[in-house]
């Protein structure tokens, strides 16, 4: 044949027509292919032609060469090596473009129909409104039943194509098993049309024969019943037709029957397969597996530069190896298919090595097009895939659970410092092995320096990016397998209000997705906590607790104002903190052996049942080198609301229960393990605490109680060393009201006056207006004020509110004595003042003075020489970038009053001949002593620059009192500064020598307890999650005793509502408080020189139910040499051996005294009463008249007798 499309040219051809003719293979076709070689003298004669001819063999080399079919022995192919791609291409354009031309023409009659029956429908009209309304009824009949025929037609043609439409939708699970079945078959075609590109693009296969065509077929058969759904459920067939994947169909399904009908395969254009790629993401979205957008985008991306990139190396693949049509496709070349991939993608980068290029006129035209679109798209997608592959986050992965490993979530405010702080004291040595696992979820991506720390920790320590308020994110980081969930809160914010919202709403997201989680976070403003109790979910019973950092600072700095350094040495306590040995004879030697002290809880030993309190307390402190301070006692009535409730140094009236939680303060968590183990019979003659182990001994087992324990599992027992409650969080820590011993007071009280209020717990007034309670500066400074506390308060109209009520609830707290509180002189702005009075206004002994703590005349008019403390505090947000500066107002209020200068005689006082004495003790009798902190002492006897009081007798006059103050500096003034920035400690003392660089605890000034920060309650956090009752008994201290009732109480009213005094609110005054004993005069004169910490710890505690468990002493006392120093710090559990000095004040926890206000009991219902009603008051003590002030040593005289002889008793 001339032009035949797989045969030779010329004569060649014709000769293939004879016998002995010959298929002659093409140098370019593979090795695999047959050729039939021609007899001897077929091959003389051709030979003899060819050299005839010698001159033109060269013009028709090429065409003898020509392509033909490949031939198998088992398949009967065309004899002439005939090509047959036209049949299979035109197989494809006539069902294309059949089906095309049937739409078209349906369209076209379609709407030919619907035009004649506009105008047949409109000539009906008109002929009905001409028949009239006699022939309507007939000729209506017939039209309805057609309707009717035809709305049923419509009807059955509608529920078939919704039927297809239901089946190839991904809403139903018939649909979307559908779709993905059909996304895999088209890729599994896709991979059969990798397989067959190896071969010839077009060979003579048997269908019965051929594994790889018979698997085709099937898979278009498939797609031939999917296509005939799809075209049902279409709305418009045209664009159904038009679209990419019926093109794919028709151009991959057609071509696979006829080569069943051919017994031949021709790849063609099976490499459009590659195009369902496109529909990638689709099916990704429709198995829930991509969510977010960025992730649907880059399988976008991918999918279309994929399919797109294989579809076209196809077609390069088609056209090299197959040559010009108009060639007769002579001029191809063999290229395998992943060599056109890799041609396209040079093509694409512009690279163009120039080693694989195309030959073909086709091929040569198609990669002219594709530079255009394919250097476009290259261009465009590479770069966005590279940044979403960039901007994937790196921390979005899920947390993977260990077994036998717990693990906790940490959220909220996530930066190096607060991480830093958290994981110091939550992975301290201390706590023995915590096996615990951190995981950090957080929506920003942490910096440099935090992602260091996180690899340094990397251990224990993962990080995940995202957030709490995403149930998605809660899933990741395994929420529902948690230990707990602990939310960190920023205490720098500028709105305090919007960060606790932040964190409740947290809270909110986290008990929607799993209730029982147990959760511990940071709030800043008390009044916020109310919201928390809003939660349905949210149970203190659980575990649940709320650290309020409001709350606890100001209670803090409040028990500072009763005994000066208790907020450091208490902040000590529950923070972790290594031992550093110092060997040189400083104070920082001794500051530091009690800062490594920490707070734990541990079961008493079945050794200890039966003994009371102090003697247990007693036989810790001296055998096994531990200081219990309280237990948690389990009440014996059975209506109580709590029975389990946590009492601090009770007495010796209580005696040790079976399976009693002790608190003690020791250096790490293997020591207080001593209380457990000990054992009477194999620990008694013991004297190195070490030693004390566990023995052989059968031990009772009480640690289950008949009740159902209301904790969770995991509450029971937590790692670190500290064993928490088996029950339920103790709601109050007072004495039960049948152990208090003496009850006779409350026979003498008026049960019709309202002095505390309706939990017992604090004293009550009525609501005061604030007008009867500010001071001008002239009316200040003829009340002459002493004993008092000064609050220097920064803050404006639009400050946020600090909660003052929680500096005053602890001053105001019941277990003082009416005459005992201190009265409270508020320095600030009014406006400000006016803000928080609303909580202020039910408290006794509360003035305000308008002004500035900046003004000296306002500080000298409250006379803050005379003040028992000074306590400065700021409530401005200073939203600046120098962190230095946050602090400014503070650290020039305290440099102000350091600096100032006061006279030698600062006035004339009335008070009694015998000063201020502590509470229940007369300094005339030498078995009391003197307790400094709660009322005022000479400074001879304390060894503190505070007033000495000297009686001037007048006859015929009230007794006055010149006070000589040794305070002529304001730097003798004791005061307490509360710090934003921890850096800025530095600038408080002038004279100290502290680096700037060193830790808070570490400072002069914070040692002295002169400086509190709140960043030292970040280890709440860690104590918490460990014991929860270690946050209850530190709240009990420092805030005089508020109880969960008395928050739902002010959370339903904020402010507290008086009541009557009744047996059990009374009772509720008996309880701990904390105070200063000093040592150099009265019963423990004799140990103050030279004597041991333990003695005195010993005497304390057997002689007045006193637990001393800390020093408070002259930074320069170990001098030999006399100092003008009169600066203290805080020595925390000193050991047995420790000598005292005379100066040291003792840091104790004494019993409530009951007979303490019956002798002023006339004094402080009159001061209530006038308190209540006058305008003005000052903390002078109305004196009563001569005859009385006689009366009272004889009786003071008689009680202290009675008193030593119930002590004998005892």
């Amino acid at each position: 044949m001339a032009n035949g499309g797989g045969g030779g040219g010329g004569s060649s051809g014709g000769g293939g027509g004879g016998g002995g003719s010959s298929l002659r293979m093409s140098s370019n076709i593979h090795a695999n292919h047959l050729s039939l070689d021609a007899s001897s003298s077929s091959s003389s004669s051709s030979s003899s032609s060819s050299s005839s001819s010698s001159s033109s063999s060269s013009v028709h080399e090429p065409k003898m060469d020509a392509l033909i079919i490949p031939v198998t022995m088992e398949v009967p192919c065309d004899s002439r090596g005939q090509r047959m791609w036209w049949a299979f291409l035109a197989s494809s354009m006539v069902t294309f473009f059949g089906g095309l031309f049937i739409i078209l023409l349906w369209r076209t009659l379609k709407y030919l129909w619907t035009v004649c029956c506009h105008c047949g429908g409109k000539t009906k009209e008109a002929q009905k409104i001409n028949n009239g309304a006699s022939q309507a009824d007939g000729t209506l009949k017939p039209v309805d039943e057609k309707e009717e025929a035809v709305a049923a037609e419509v009807g059955w043609m509608t529920s078939v194509k919704d039927w297809a439409g239901v089946m190839i939708s991904a809403q139903t699970l018939t649909g979307r098993v559908l779709v993905v079945l059909v996304f895999a078959l088209s890729i599994g075609a896709l991979v059969i049309y990798f397989i067959d590109s190896s071969n010839p693009i077009e060979s003579c296969q048997n269908f019965y024969k051929d594994f790889t065509l018979q698997i085709d077929m099937a898979f278009n058969v498939f797609f031939l019943l999917y296509f005939g759904l799809r075209f049902i459920a279409a709305n418009d067939k045209l664009w159904f037709w038009l679209e990419v994947n019926s093109v794919v169909d028709f151009f991959t399904v057609p071509p696979v029957f006829v080569s069943v009908y051919l017994n031949r395969s021709w790849l063609g254009l099976r490499f459009l397969r590659a195009l369902r790629l496109i529909q990638f993401s689709e099916i990704l979205q429709f198995l829930n597996i991509l969510k977010t957008s960025n992730s649907i985008k880059l399988v976008n991306l991918l999918s279309i530069f994929i399919s797109t990139w294989l579809t076209a190396a196809g077609f390069i693949h088609l056209v090299e190896n197959s040559g010009d049509p108009w060639e007769n496709f002579q001029n191809n070349q063999a290229l395998t298919y992943w060599e056109c991939v890799y041609l396209l993608m040079v093509t694409m980068s512009t690279v163009g090595y120039g080693d694989v290029y195309a030959k073909t006129t086709l091929g040569r035209l198609f990669m002219v097009f594709f530079i255009l679109g394919g250097l476009a798209m290259f261009a465009s997608y590479v770069p966005e895939i590279i940044e979403l592959i960039g901007n994937r986050k790196k921390y979005g992965g899920s947390y993977s659970a260990v077994s036998g490993r717990k693990h906790i979530v940490v959220c909220g405010h996530i930066t190096l410092e607060s991480v830093s702080n958290f994981l110091k004291d939550f992975l301290h040595k201390d706590r023995d092995d915590v096996n615990v696992e951190i995981v950090f979820l957080h929506n920003i991506s942490p910096n440099l320096e935090l992602e260091a720390l996180f690899k340094r920790h990397f251990t224990q320590v993962e990080f995940y990016q995202g957030s709490v308020l995403n149930p998605h994110d809660l899933a990741r980081v395994k929420i529902e397998s948690a230990d707990a969930c602990l939310i960190l809160a920023n205490k720098y914010c500028a709105d305090p209000d919007a960060e606790d919202a932040s964190n409740i709403m947290r809270v909110i997201s986290i008990k929607n997705y799993h209730p029982k989680i147990r959760i511990i976070t940071q709030m800043l403003q008390y009044h916020n906590k109310a919201h928390l109790l809003n939660i349905p979910s949210w149970n203190w019973k659980e575990g649940d607790d709320a650290i309020c950092l409001a709350e606890l600072k100001l209670g803090f700095i409040a028990q500072s104002c009763l005994a000066q350094g208790l907020s450091t040495m208490l902040a000590n306590l529950f923070s972790m903190r290594s031992f550093i040995k110092i060997e040189e004879d400083t104070w920082q030697k001794y500051y530091l052996e009690g800062v490594s002290n920490e707070m734990y809880t541990e079961y008493l030993s079945s050794a200890f049942v039966g003994l009371s309190f102090p003697t247990v307390c007693e036989l810790c402190f001296v055998k096994l080198k531990l200081l219990m301070i309280a237990i948690e006692y389990k009440s014996a009535n059975r209506e109580s609301r709590s029975r389990k409730r946590i009492l601090i140094n009770p007495g010796n009236h209580l005696k040790i229960q079976e399976g009693t939680l002790g608190f003690f303060i020791a250096s790490d968590a293997k020591e207080v393990k001593r209380a457990f183990f000990y054992c009477k019979a194999c620990h008694d003659d013991i004297t190195d605490p070490k030693r004390i182990k566990k023995c052989g001994c059968k031990r009772l087992i009480y640690f289950e109680d008949e009740q159902p324990s209301t904790l969770s599992p995991k509450k029971k027992q937590r790692n670190g060393g500290m064993r928490s409650s088996p029950n339920s969080s103790p709601k109050l820590m007072r004495h039960d009201p049948l152990l208090i011993p003496g009850n006779d007071q409350i026979d003498n009280m008026d049960s019709n006056v309202k002095k505390y209020d309706s939990t017992g717990m604090f004293h009550w007034c009525a609501p005061k207006e604030i007008e009867k309670v500010i001071l001008t500066r002239s009316e200040a400074a003829m009340t002459v004020l002493s004993g008092h506390v000064v609050v220097c308060i920064f803050g404006d109209v639009s400050s946020a509110l600090i909660g003052l009520r929680n500096l005053v609830m602890p001053l105001r707290a019941s277990n003082f004595h009416y005459h005992e509180l201190k009265h409270i002189v508020f320095v600030g702005s009014i406006e400000y003042l006016k803000r928080e009075w609303e909580t202020l206004h039910n408290f006794p002994k509360v003035s305000i003075l308008p002004g500035t703590p900046l003004s000296r005349a306002d500080l000298r008019a409250v006379n803050i020489n005379l003040c028992d403390m000074c306590v400065i505090l700021s409530a401005n947000q200073n939203n600046i970038d120098d962190t230095s500066l946050q602090d400014k107002e503070c650290i020039l209020a305290s440099l102000n009053i350091k600096s100032m200068q006061f006279d030698d005689s600062i006035g004339v006082l009335q008070a009694n001949s015998q000063g201020f004495t502590p509470p229940g003790m007369d300094r005339s009798s030498p078995d009391n002593s003197p307790v400094h902190g709660m009322l005022r002492q000479p400074s001879i006897t304390t060894g503190v620059n505070i007033p000495i009081i000297t009686e001037l007798a007048k006859p015929g006059k009230l007794p006055l009192v010149s006070v000589n103050q040794e305070k002529n500096s304001g730097t003798h003034i004791l005061m307490i500064t509360e710090l934003v920035n921890d850096t800025n400690v530095q600038f408080l003392d002038q004279d100290d020598d502290d680096d700037p660089d060193t830790e808070l605890y570490l400072t002069q000034p914070f040692a002295c307890g002169t400086a509190f920060a709140v960043s030292v309650l970040d280890s709440l956090m860690s104590a918490t999650y460990f014991n929860d009752n270690i946050l209850t008994l530190i709240r009990t201290l420092v805030t005089g005793g508020a109880t969960p009732e008395l928050e739902a109480l002010i959370a339903e009213e904020n402010a507290l509502r008086g009541g009557y005094s009744t047996p059990q609110t009374l009772a509720n005054r008996d309880r701990c408080r904390v105070a200063q004993l000093a040592l150099l005069d009265g019963p423990f004169a004799d140990l103050g020189d030279g004597g041991c910490y333990g003695d005195l710890f010993c005497k304390a505690l057997k002689t007045y139910n006193m637990l001393c468990f800390g020093i408070y002493r002259l930074r320069d006392a170990h001098l030999s040499t006399p100092s003008q120093c009169t600066k203290r710090y805080v020595i925390t559990n000193p050991p047995y051996e420790f000598e005292l000095v005379p100066t040291d004040l003792i840091f104790c926890l004494m019993q409530f005294d009951h007979n303490a206000g019956q002798s002023r009991a006339s004094l402080s219902h009159s001061s209530h009463s006038s308190q209540s009603s006058s305008k003005k008051s000052s903390s002078v003590h109305s004196i009563p008249s001569t005859a009385n002030r006689q009366n009272r040593p004889k009786s003071r005289e008689s009680r202290d007798k009675q008193n030593r002889k119930e002590m004998v008793y005892r």
